[in-house]
């Protein structure tokens, strides 16, 4: 440690440079999420339907992983959402108003063998796609 008359102001100048080795700490003091992230700060984020696709997944899995690509209202920017649930993606039509929010990987990423989607659906016209695809609730018409 240093010690000397002005030692505080090295010990400062240190510990400013060991923040920003911290990942966090440098999402957090740049504001890189606001910029970066489609779907901004907020958990959740309501977009239309573009068009519905299926991906294939990652090694070692083998199956067809139903998607759709939608444009966000708040920005429209245009982003891959994975639908889950079997049989849902039937429920879901072009433009359709459907909530996205995060898929739940680590930092923000893709989960899993789904390859390079971030969002997934969790509802449809306002409706919980888990009880349309139950029979609970009917989707609404839009």
């Amino acid at each position: 440690m240093p010690n000397g008359e002005f030692a505080a102001k090295e010990v400062i100048r240190k510990r400013k440079k060991q923040r920003l080795l911290k990942k966090w700490w440098k999402r957090k003091y740049f504001k890189l999420k606001q910029k970066y992230d489609p779907v901004g700060t907020v958990p959740m984020a309501k977009a239309l339907v573009l068009k519905k696709f299926v991906l294939q997944q990652k090694q070692p899995h083998s199956g067809l992983i139903k998607c759709v690509r939608v444009q966000l209202i708040k920005n429209g920017k245009i982003v891959g959402a994975f639908v889950p649930y079997d049989g849902s993606i039937n429920m879901i039509e072009e433009h359709d108003e459907v909530t996205i929010q995060g898929l739940g990987g680590s930092q923000r990423g893709q989960m899993g063998c789904i390859p390079g989607l971030k969002y997934k659906v969790i509802a449809v016209n306002g409706a919980d796609i888990f009880q349309v695809v139950k029979g609970k609730k009917e989707k609404p018409k839009r």
